[in-house]
This record gives structure tokens, C-alpha cells and sequence, in this order.
């Protein structure tokens, strides 16, 4: 019998399955590239507006700096309408920038929003205006009201609810003021009107046109700032309004959310970006841990901004502090993600002094030829300066200090004061680390930073000789605006797992490594803890009492 025989089918080309993921990666690089999100980052003394690209990049930016009123010593209030305003100028002028490189407004995806926290708004439902100024979080005017509320029953169970002490720093207290002085808010209060915000509040009912949707929500970050949140529901604590005698039914808390959402935030009611949604929303010092990518525990942050804050990420159930420090939200990715909590220290003052060297004593022209001024000095001369304008908060919290300069001689030049001022922060800084070490039992090997200060290499320097780790700066380092941007791209799927991030902003990082033995540097903060125990006491009972 006979067989034929036919050719045999041409083989398949072998697909390398490097190749392969790599032209995938490439392909979903370009895209990122051409995918933007904008970023609202209101801040104590400044707002901006970002447009990030989905390599974390900053392609457009605004910023505009706003009055600070100080009507008394001790009081910081701000113009909340001027905030508003300083946020639409903002948008448009980064996004008009944007434009003019030939991009299209279409191509942002959404809007995330970052702002200081604790600095308090109230405002009637029925106008939507605000009844007093933003009272900011640096303010010490409830110095007398804490003292008191100190002494009142339940007060010792408070941080095990919502993780932060009685002290000048949250909402809760500022609150409490207003509603004692401020006769409109408590009349207001009474009718059922009175509406209460932290600033990612009134920003998000205004963006979305106020009175007309009436849109009032906050996400977890910012709401466990104020007090009113038990930390471990993450909602409002009824045994904690009651300590503060607030009827749920008078007064209008927002609704608590998680911090990227697709819906919950609303969209910008008008202007250039009219109709984009806002899908991401959270306070600063958490926006900073998430724009450094601290996503797993142990991983901590340290923003040098107006203030100092450190944040380090405990995982996902709260740690309450035994050693100063506060409990809280790192952040809150929501649906099938659990909430992660920190610990953290404010250090109140940190660029604030600087300015105040700037302003006040006239040493230099502009707060970034402050280094320029401390470096005509070899070290401090034995000059030690305790920033306490708005007493010590952590570890400390001591209400009653007020700022002070110890070891001042005929030797003391303006170097050595600048010098001063800068390490102020940097030992308020391992006072921290310190007090985190005994809460969590782990000691950092690395820091990362980021904020204004941090361009200062001799600030840097300075801060990895005293606490004897290094110091790790990147080199984009508006790490704040980046997290707002993060939690805004996840609702929107920009990005859908921390994995896709590993690499954004990692290029061209400075590790700043100690230079001095652990010796000398312990000798300094030896100093340092000695003069803040002089600081104590310097404002006496009767003038906290004119706060009241």
C-alpha cells in the first residue's frame, strides 16, 4: 500500500516570556505617561495645585502663598474664603500651563485633594458663609480650656478612644472656644444649622458648589484629627461628643469616608476643570507616607513643613502610645483594604522658626539663605533654641513653654543662632524616634524625608548626625501632592496594586549618613533636654486664663 507523505507544519515562533512582559510594561509606561491626575495641596501658609503624570511625575504646577492673621499672642486664624479662592487660581493657572504644552484636559483622570489638618471651620447651612475665621492648628488659645477639661470626668479614657491627648492641637477643643466666644455659633448651633468641617471639608463643600449639593464629608485621616472618632470604629464616638457636650442633632459633622473613592468626594462645580471628579482625599502627614510609599510596617516618614510630623506605619490595628505619641490614621484605600494606622509625633514649629529668623530677626533675606547663614559657623557655640511658640507637642507636651534661647554670650553671632533654629527640629526629631522605639520596640535604620527644610543639605547633615541613622531625601519632593495624587489615581484604576508604584520617585535619592561619633551627638541632646526642661513654665496660669 502505498503512503505519501506532506510537510510538516511551519512551527510557531517561540515567544520569550521576558519579551513579552517587557513590550506589556512598556506599552502600560507609555500610557501612564499620557494619563495625568491633578492634585490640590493646601497647606498651612501656601496652596498649590499639581498635575501629576502616572509616573508619579510633576508635569504643571501653581502655588500662592495666603495671608496669616495673629490677632493675639498665641492665635493663628485664616480667611477660609481666601482659601478657597487661593485653591481656584491655583487650578487654573497650573492647568492653563498644562495646556500650553499641548496637553488636553481630557486626559486627567481625576482630582485629589491633601490640607492641613485639625484647623477648624464652621459655617451655616442655610448661607454656606462661615460664622468666624479658620481657627489654624498651631493655635494656643485653649490653653485654659485644656486645663480644664483635663480635670473634668472621663477625661483619662479619651486617647484609649481616639488616640490623641486633651491639648491645644485638635478640632474638638478650638471648637470648644468657638462655641464659648463666638455668640453666631452657638445661636447657629441652637437652630440645628451648624455646619463643622476641618479643611478638606469646607474645601470639598465648596469645590462641588456649596449650598447647591451641599456635599459634607471628610475622609478618615482628617476625621481622626479631631477627637470625635473612636480610632478603632472609625466613626464618631458618642461617649467622646458627650465629653465635649455636643448634640449629634445640633451640630452636622461630615460624613466619614475612605480616603480614595470614586464617588463620595463629588466633582469641581465650575471653573477649567469643571466636572472632573474628585476621588482622593486626605490629610497632609498621611499624604506624605503614602507619596513615599510607606505602605508596609515599620516604614516612617518625617515632613519638614510649617511643623514637623513623623509618621510611622504600625500596620492595621491602632497602637496607643504610652511614650507621647499619637495614635492614628495612616490611611484608607477602602473596599477590600483594611485601614492602616500610625504612630506619630508633631513637632509644632520647624520651617515656622526659620521664617521667624527671617522675618522677625532680619537675619537673612529669604527663608532659603537661612543654611547659607548657619554655615558661617562651624556649630551652635553652645546656643541651644527651644521653638516653643505654640508650646512642645511631642513627645513632650508641655502647654506651658514658651520659646527660648539658652547659652547666648558675647560669642553668639547670627550664625550660630540659625543654626539653632534648624536643630531645634532636628533633636524635637530624635526625641520622636526615641519615644517610637519604645512603643513599637523597633529602631529605625534609615529615615526618609521630605517638605520645605530638606533642601537645606546642612539641615539634612545635621539631622543624621543627631539621631545617628541616615537620612534619605528625594530628589522630587512634594511628596504631599503625590499621595493626594496616589489615592485619587486607585479610585479610578490608574493604578490598581502598590506594586505598580515601586519605582515612582525612587532616581537621584541623597543618603545624608552620620559624620559625628554617637558620643558627640549625645552630648548635644543632652543640652537640647536640659534647656527643654528650662522652657518649662514660662506662661503663667493667669495668662492662659485670658484665653478662655
Amino acid at each position: 500500500m502505498a503512503t505519501t507523505s506532506t510537510p510538516a507544519a511551519q512551527a510557531e515562533p517561540k515567544i520569550d516570556a521576558e519579551s513579552q512582559n517587557k513590550q506589556v510594561l512598556q506599552q502600560d509606561e507609555a500610557q501612564l505617561k499620557k494619563w495625568y491626575i491633578g492634585s490640590i495641596d493646601q497647606g498651612t501658609t501656601s496652596t498649590r495645585f499639581l498635575i501629576f503624570n502616572g509616573r508619579g511625575v510633576p508635569v504643571a504646577s501653581h502655588q500662592i502663598e495666603f495671608k496669616q492673621m495673629y490677632p493675639h499672642p498665641g492665635w493663628m486664624e485664616q480667611d477660609p474664603r481666601e482659601i478657597v479662592e487661593t485653591v481656584y487660581t491655583c487650578i487654573e493657572e497650573a492647568t492653563k500651563s498644562f495646556t500650553a504644552m499641548g496637553n488636553s484636559t481630557d486626559d486627567i483622570k481625576a482630582i485629589g485633594i491633601t490640607s492641613q489638618r485639625e484647623t477648624t471651620v464652621l459655617w451655616d447651612r442655610d448661607t454656606g458663609e462661615p460664622l468666624y475665621n479658620a481657627i489654624a492648628w498651631p493655635d494656643t488659645r485653649t490653653q485654659a480650656i485644656e486645663r480644664e477639661l483635663k480635670a473634668r470626668k472621663g477625661a483619662d479614657k479619651l486617647q484609649d478612644i481616639c488616640g490623641l491627648p486633651l491639648s491645644t492641637y485638635p478640632s474638638a477643643l478650638k471648637l470648644t472656644w468657638l462655641f464659648r466666644n463666638v455668640e453666631e455659633v452657638r445661636q447657629t448651633y441652637d437652630a440645628g444649622r451648624l455646619m463643622f468641617g476641618t479643611i478638606d471639608t469646607w474645601l470639598l463643600y465648596n469645590l462641588n458648589g456649596g449650598t447647591d449639593k451641599h456635599v459634607h464629608v471628610t475622609d478618615t485621616t482628617n476625621a481622626s484629627r479631631t477627637m470625635f472618632v473612636n480610632l478603632h470604629t472609625l466613626e464618631y464616638s458618642p461617649e467622646v461628643l458627650d465629653f465635649f457636650e455636643l448634640d449629634p442633632k445640633k451640630i452636622i459633622l461630615p460624613k466619614i469616608v475612605p480616603c480614595s473613592d470614586a464617588d463620595a468626594f463629588g466633582s469641581i462645580a465650575s471653573g477649567t476643570l469643571k466636572g472632573k471628579r474628585i476621588t482622593g482625599c486626605l490629610g497632609d502627614q498621611s499624604a506624605a507616607l503614602v507619596g513615599q510609599l510607606g505602605f508596609e510596617p515599620g516604614m516612617a516618614k518625617n515632613t519638614y513643613g510649617t511643623g514637623c510630623f513623623l509618621l510611622y506605619n504600625v500596620g492595621e490595628k491602632p497602637v496607643m502610645s504610652t511614650h507621647g505619641l499619637l495614635a492614628t490614621v495612616a490611611y484608607n484605600f477602602g473596599g477590600k483594604r483594611k485601614p492602616v494606622y500610625a504612630l506619630e509625633g508633631s513637632i509644632a514649629v520647624a520651617g515656622s522658626a526659620v521664617k521667624y529668623v527671617v522675618n522677625n530677626l532680619k537675619f537673612v533675606e529669604s527663608s532659603d539663605k537661612i543654611s547659607e547663614c548657619a554655615a558661617t559657623v562651624k556649630d551652635n557655640g553652645g546656643c541651644y533654641f527651644v521653638t516653643a511658640f505654640s508650646g512642645l507637642f511631642a513627645p513632650y507636651w508641655i502647654d506651658d513653654a514658651q520659646g527660648t534661647m539658652f547659652g547666648i554670650t558675647q560669642y553668639t553671632q547670627q550664625g550660630h543662632i540659625a543654626r539653632a533654629a534648624m536643630e531645634a527640629t532636628c533633636f524635637q526629631t530624635k526625641a520622636i524616634l526615641d519615644a517610637m522605639e519604645k512603643d513599637s520596640g523597633h529602631k529605625l535604620t534609615e529615615l526618609a524625608v521630605d517638605g520645605g527644610m530638606t533642601d537645606s543639605n546642612l539641615c539634612m547633615q545635621t539631622q543624621a548626625d543627631i539621631i545617628n541613622i541616615p537620612v534619605d531625601r528625594p530628589i522630587m519632593r512634594e511628596t504631599t501632592a503625590l499621595g493626594a495624587a496616589i489615592v485619587a489615581g486607585f479610585a479610578v484604576d490608574v493604578w490598581k496594586e502598590f506594586e505598580e508604584l515601586k519605582e515612582i520617585n525612587k532616581e537621584d535619592r541623597t543618603i545624608f549618613k552620620p559624620q559625628i561619633s554617637q558620643d558627640d551627638s549625645g552630648k548635644m541632646y543632652s543640652r537640647w533636654t536640659k534647656a527643654v526642661e528650662m522652657s518649662r513654665g514660662w506662661l503663667d496660669s493667669e495668662n492662659g486664663n485670658q484665653s478662655q
